[in-house]
């Protein structure tokens, strides 16, 4: 199989291997040694350093307010079919016909998790009322936050106008 010969070079590239990896980590450690108590090397005074101004102007950031209803009625119902591009590899149009999530058909005003024939996640389950503007536009824009617990992997679409003109092509499938 294999001669002493061939042993030898496969055993002496082994030990030149690792003799190089300790050997450079040793001096590796002494070149870049910061000489922190506890290395085994002497305290070295901090080079240089920055000053940083710190202002305080008393003020907190505010948050814009969205006006979602003039969103909505601004919004483009051709313009939100090419958002939901972004829901139909999970989600459906057509009436009781369900992929990964449930159909969308006449989703807007109608109970949550209200679907026939779909497995909702217990927490949507366990939510009253309808999905209303407002309660797709809070799902939609991070589903996980606005119900903690939910089955969908959808990040959410952050773009206001973007989730009202979505909204607005979910109202023309009807229901």
């Amino acid at each position: 199989m294999f001669d002493t010969m061939t042993m030898t070079k496969v055993l002496g590239a082994v030990c030149g291997s690792l003799l190089v990896f300790l050997l450079g980590s040793w001096v590796a450690d002494t070149i870049y040694h910061t000489g922190e108590a506890g290395h085994g090397g002497e305290d070295h005074a901090q080079g240089y350093v920055v000053e940083v101004a710190t202002a305080d102007t008393g003020t907190e950031e505010v948050v814009e307010e969205i006006d979602f209803a003039s969103l909505m009625a601004e919004a483009n119902a051709e313009k939100g079919a090419k958002v939901f591009s972004k829901c139909k590899a999970c989600h459906k149009v057509e009436e009781g016909k369900h992929g990964t999530g449930p159909s969308l058909f006449g989703i807007v005003d109608k109970d949550i998790a209200a679907a026939d024939g779909y497995g909702y996640s217990d927490v949507l389950i366990g939510m009253d009322g309808t999905w209303t503007v407002d309660a797709l536009s809070g799902f939609i824009e991070n589903p996980k936050a606005y119900a903690p617990g939910t089955k969908m992997g959808f990040k959410g679409i952050s773009k206001p106008t973007d989730r009202a003109n979505l909204i607005a092509y979910l109202e023309t499938l009807g229901g």
